[in-house]
């Protein structure tokens, strides 16, 4: 499958999401771009277990697999800490909370500007037309039948 060219917000917004979705904590969106030259964008997000955080990693490289973008590399999914991924434009780090408090990526970036990105407006399929009740003459003729 040829990659599809993904536009950085429509990354975040599907990382963003995903990381929802998969119950990640404090979900943090960072703009790096004048202050780094290796990425554009830092997400940050914290995990309740060492599995939690795999988890959550492994579910952002499957959906953004899903819309053609593979990650370029990916680290510390054995021990589960502290899982980064790397996909060119956007670095994602899913970390335990201990070992994101020790760290503390938002101080050492603090340059950085935050991001918010918005979802998109979910529409919601119509209803399908209610079936027409049957009338008390139509429910006696069906109970006499069967009864």
């Amino acid at each position: 499958m040829r990659a599809k060219k993904l536009s950085a917000k429509k990354i975040l917004q599907v990382i963003q999401n995903t990381l929802e979705d998969s119950k990640a904590k404090d979900i943090v969106l960072l703009d790096v771009s004048k202050i780094s030259d290796f990425t554009d964008c830092m997400v940050v997000a914290s995990g309740t277990s060492n599995r939690h955080v795999t988890s959550t990693a492994d579910r952002v490289v499957d959906k953004l697999r899903e819309l053609g973008l593979r990650q370029i590399g990916m680290e510390g999914q054995k021990t589960g800490d502290w899982v980064l991924v790397d996909f060119g434009d956007v670095v994602v780090h899913v970390m335990r909370e201990q070992i994101r408090d020790f760290y503390n990526l938002e101080k050492l970036w603090s340059d950085a500007k935050g991001l918010e990105i918005k979802k998109p407006l979910e529409i919601k399929k119509p209803k399908a037309p209610r079936k027409k009740a049957k009338s008390a003459k139509n429910k006696a003729a069906v109970s006499k039948k069967t009864g």
